[in-house]
Order: structure tokens, then C-alpha cells, then sequence
């Protein structure tokens, strides 16, 4: 077996059980479980430019190679282009793009900065696997260096349609970019469906039955690679007994509430304000449900420096206290909104101890927190998933209660509907639920990409 070698903007801390995003969770749990090597930025800044050797660790079966950035490439690469540039355009918010042609510089500086430090950890049989938004110009980089090996690259974000992606000045330089690659992955058949259009309508390349792209002189896989949990880690996690937790159960019990969790990174991606609402609408809608339910949402910082991630912070604190001020009685506070990290092994005892798992995204690449809820609920008695229909999740784990995000009476009704829904549907679902991210795991997403990258194996033909 090849040695992997993978690439991402932050190289997770793996001794630590707290990560927030998929990509962090995704990464460690396939890494652990094959070995090789994690490169990427180790959260560090210099004032100054330099050139330094990546700083080498070794964790268990993995290597993580790091570098640090200057301070201004943090500021164009980071927060510029890939923060107020991609992020917004991919996840479909063009009112929310600040383009700059420094902003494009600094991206562009920084995927050579990281090309010339992996080409100093790599060997000639390696497979390379750079992941996300932040390092497409990676692969054309790294052959201006001469790198033979196979390079895969994976999109945890939305790939938006030709017509969003149009509006941003060097589009076509950024999909040519991405068709350096040998396999490029998405999340969803929407998302590979719209890389597909654009080469089509924008630079002329045809589209083979097995989603392989043919530029002429050569073929790239295109493919949908749904990436999961393990399922089986988290399960044992939620079934650990969490003190806290349980008193917490126990004074919920004896008052007969039940509880609606959402966790989240805080970003205006997530469409918190509207679950917000959502919830007090159905405070307000159905009016017996008050004092006898309750939403916990934990929101992880994320991205502090920009403003819109400042403002949203605003907006839901004032929302929080708007609804509590509104609804709260002495002993039942209906919105908990907690700003920080939790652990993931207390994040599953929460979740098994919810009765409702509220993951109400705008737009998301695919958002493991739908999954991680199902895989923590008890059989005897589980708890319902409410799930955005923009959430790449949605393609597959239809059993789940599907809203739109952007209709408050729409999450309200689904609420009730959850909170009220018998036994015997609810142990139907979850069943349904189960075998889907059992069938897409974490183990099934690296085989699949690995079996494209490795072998040129697309599903249709593996």
C-alpha cells in the first residue's frame, strides 16, 4: 500500500477529542485508521517572510508536517481570498464576496509556499490528497515542480452552479486549477453536477458516462464521495455514562421536558438566526409546548476576525435573550446558547440525551453533525433528525424530518411534529437512518476516493 499523504489548510490536533467541522472529524478518523502523513498550516504567524522546513510530529501512525504563514498571508490568503471570496461564492452568498486582486495574490503565494514544502516530505510512490477550498491551485503547483505522483483533491464545501461561479473575476483559472487533479470529489451529485455544466458551457470538454472529464490530452475523474463518521466510535461514545448529562436527564424527566440540540460552527452558513425564530414560532404556534420543551444551541467561534462572523455572534445573542426574555418563567429557560467547543464525547451523550437533532443549514457541503445525532440515539427510545433540504445530508438521509431553512413556519411545524411524532415511527426512521450512515461511513468515504486515486477506479466501474 502506497503511502498517503494528505494536505488541508490546519492539520488537527489528533491527542485531542474536541475538532469542530467535518473536515477535521473526516481526516483524523480515515488517517488513524490507514496511516501516512498530514501536512498543513500550524496556526502560527510571523512577521516576517521566510521559507522554513516543515516542523515534523510524530502521532501514532501519523506524521503531521506543519508551516507557519506571515502575517499577510494570513490576511490575504486566510480571511482574503479564501474567507471573503470562496466561501461566500460557494456557498452561494455573492452579496457576501469582497474580491480583491491582493486577496487573489496572497491565495496563490500561499499554495506555492505549500507546494515547496511537501515536495521536500514527498517519495516518488506516494499518493497525495489535498482536501478543501483553500488549496485548489495546489496540484497545477506542485507539477510546475515536477511531482509524477497521483494527486486527488476533495471538496468539503458546496460546488456552486456556472452561473454564481461566473461572477467572480479568474473563475475559469480556478476550475482549470481544479482539473490539474487526477480525481476531483464532491459531496453531492448536485455538486459534481454543477462542475460538470460549467466545463461543458465554459471551456467545451466532454462528459463520459462514467463522469470522467476528457480534456483532450487527459481524463480526470469526477465523482460524488459522500463523506461519513465512525459510526461505530460514536456510538460507543454516546452509550459512556456523562455525570452531567445524566443529572441534567434526570431534572428534565422529573419536570417532563425534552430538549432540541443544534451545534454548529458559528457561521452565517448555518441559518442559526432562523432556528431561532423557528423555535420561538413554535412557542407561539402551539403553546403547550411551552415549559415543557427547551433548544440547546452550542455555536464553536469560528473565523472571529471578520465581520460577518461579528455580526451574527450579535444577532444571535440578542435573539437569545429577545426569545428567553419573552417565553422564560422561574424555573424553564426556553433557548440555552452556549459559545464555545464541547468535546466529542460529551457532544455524544447531549445528542443521545436530546430528544430533537436541529441542523438547519442555508447551505452545506454535507454537515456530520445530522449523522453523528442519528448514530447516538438509543433504539428503545431515539430522537428525530429536522434536516435542511440544503444540506448535502439531505441527498441521502431522506427518513429524516426535511425543512426549509428559510421557512421559520416551516421549521416550526416540523418541530412539533418531532417532539410529538409515536414510538414506532420514530424507531422506523432511525433504523433507516442507521444503515444509511453505516453504508456511507467514514471508512467507506477513503475507499471509494482511495479506489479512484489509486486505481482510476470510479464507482461505476470498481
Amino acid at each position: 500500500m502506497n503511502r498517503l499523504v494528505v494536505v488541508s489548510n490546519r492539520v488537527a490536533d489528533l491527542k485531542r477529542s474536541t475538532q469542530a467541522g467535518g473536515l477535521a472529524v473526516g481526516l483524523a478518523d480515515s488517517l488513524r485508521s490507514r496511516g501516512g502523513v498530514w501536512m498543513g498550516w500550524d496556526g502560527q504567524t510571523l512577521k516576517y517572510e521566510e521559507e522554513p522546513e516543515p516542523r515534523i510530529q510524530r502521532i501514532g501512525d501519523v506524521t503531521q508536517a506543519t508551516i507557519p504563514l506571515t502575517e499577510q498571508d494570513y490576511v490575504e490568503y486566510y480571511l482574503g481570498f479564501a474567507n471573503r471570496v470562496l466561501w461566500p461564492l460557494f456557498h452561494y452568498r455573492l452579496d457576501l464576496v469582497e474580491y480583491k486582486t491582493a486577496f487573489l495574490e496572497g491565495y496563490r503565494r500561499v499554495n506555492a509556499k505549500f507546494a515547496n514544502a511537501l515536495t521536500s516530505v514527498l517519495q516518488p510512490d506516494d499518493v497525495i490528497w489535498i482536501h478543501d477550498y483553500h488549496l485548489i491551485p495546489l496540484a497545477a503547483e506542485l507539477r510546475q515542480r515536477g511531482c509524477q505522483q497521483r494527486i486527488g483533491f476533495f471538496l468539503h464545501i458546496p460546488f456552486p452552479p456556472p452561473e454564481i461561479l461566473a461572477a467572480v473575476p479568474r473563475h475559469r483559472w480556478l476550475v482549470e486549477s481544479l482539473l490539474e487533479f487526477d480525481v476531483v470529489g464532491f459531496q453531492t451529485n448536485t455538486d459534481l453536477g454543477n462542475l460538470h455544466h460549467y466545463v461543458e458551457d465554459h471551456l467545451g470538454c466532454e462528459i463520459k458516462s462514467d463522469g470522467r472529464i476528457d480534456l483532450g490530452t487527459r481524463e480526470v475523474i469526477g465523482g460524488c464521495f459522500p463523506i461519513g463518521i465512525d459510526v461505530d466510535s460514536f456510538v460507543g461514545m454516546a452509550e459512556q455514562p456523562n455525570e452531567e448529562v445524566q443529572i441534567e436527564m434526570k431534572r428534565r424527566e422529573i419536570l417532563g421536558r425534552r430538549q432540541v440540540i443544534g451545534v454548529d460552527r458559528l457561521d452565517y452558513t448555518k441559518g442559526l438566526p432562523d432556528r431561532l425564530r423557528a423555535f420561538a414560532r413554535l412557542l407561539e404556534l402551539y403553546p403547550e409546548m411551552r415549559k415543557s420543551v427547551a433548544l440547546m444551541q452550542i455555536a464553536t467561534p469560528t473565523r472571529e476576525e471578520l465581520e460577518a462572523y461579528i455580526d451574527i455572534r450579535k444577532e444571535l445573542e440578542a435573539l437569545s435573550g429577545e426569545i428567553n426574555g419573552r417565553f422564560a418563567d422561574f424555573n424553564w429557560t426556553p433557548v440555552r446558547y452556549i459559545h464555545g467547543t464541547v468535546p466529542r464525547d460529551a457532544l455524544a451523550a447531549l445528542f443521545r440525551a436530546s430528544q430533537v437533532g436541529f441542523v438547519t443549514p442555508l447551505r452545506d457541503g454535507m454537515n456530520l453533525v445530522a449523522k453523528e445525532y442519528v448514530a447516538a440515539q438509543a433504539m428503545d427510545d431515539p430522537g428525530v433528525l429536522v434536516l435542511s433540504k440544503f444540506a448535502g445530508a439531505a441527498e441521502d438521509m431522506r427518513e429524516a424530518l426535511i425543512v426549509n431553512p428559510y421557512d421559520v413556519d416551516d421549521m416550526a411545524r416540523n418541530l412539533c411534529r418531532a417532539l410529538t411524532m409515536p414510538l414506532a415511527e420514530r424507531q422506523d426512521r432511525q433504523k433507516a437512518l442507521m444503515e444509511r450512515i453505516r453504508e456511507h461511513d467514514s471508512a467507506y468515504w477513503l475507499s471509494t476516493f482511495m479506489a479512484a486515486l489509486e486505481d482510476g477506479k470510479t464507482k461505476e466501474t470498481a
